[in-house]
C-alpha cells in the first residue's frame, strides 16, 4: 500500500505503470535527467524547465511518484523530486542504465 504521500513500496512497483509513466516525453526527460545525478540529489520540480502549466507539471510529477520512480519531499513551501535509484534498480535491474544510454530527445522549440 502506498504511503500517505502516494509513494508505493518497492514491491508494489509495477512494470506496466512504470512504462506508462515513462511513455510521456517530458516525464522520460525528468527521469533521464535525474538518472545522471548523484544518489540522493533533490531537484525542485520547476528546475526541469518543463514547458507546461503548473497544474500539468504537478500532474506529471504525480504520475512519476505513483509509479514509484521518484520520491517527492516537501522542503518549506517547495516540493523536491528525488529519483528512487536503489528501489528502481532493485525492482527493475538495468532500467536506469537503459534510460541513460537512451537519453530524452531534445525538445523542439
Amino acid at each position: 500500500m502506498p504511503d500517505s504521500e502516494g509513494h508505493p513500496s518497492c514491491e508494489e512497483m509495477d512494470l506496466r505503470t512504470v512504462l506508462h509513466a515513462l511513455s510521456d516525453r517530458l516525464r522520460y526527460e525528468v527521469i533521464s535527467t535525474l538518472a545522471w545525478e548523484p544518489e540522493g540529489t533533490e531537484r525542485h520540480c520547476t528546475s526541469f524547465g518543463l514547458p507546461v502549466t503548473k497544474s500539468t507539471r504537478s500532474h506529471h510529477f504525480r504520475i512519476l511518484r505513483e509509479a514509484g520512480l521518484i520520491r517527492q519531499v516537501d522542503r518549506g513551501n517547495s516540493r523536491m523530486a528525488q529519483l528512487r535509484k536503489a528501489d528502481v534498480e532493485a525492482r527493475f535491474p538495468g532500467l536506469l542504465d537503459l534510460i541513460k544510454k537512451n537519453p530524452a530527445p531534445p525538445r523542439e522549440h
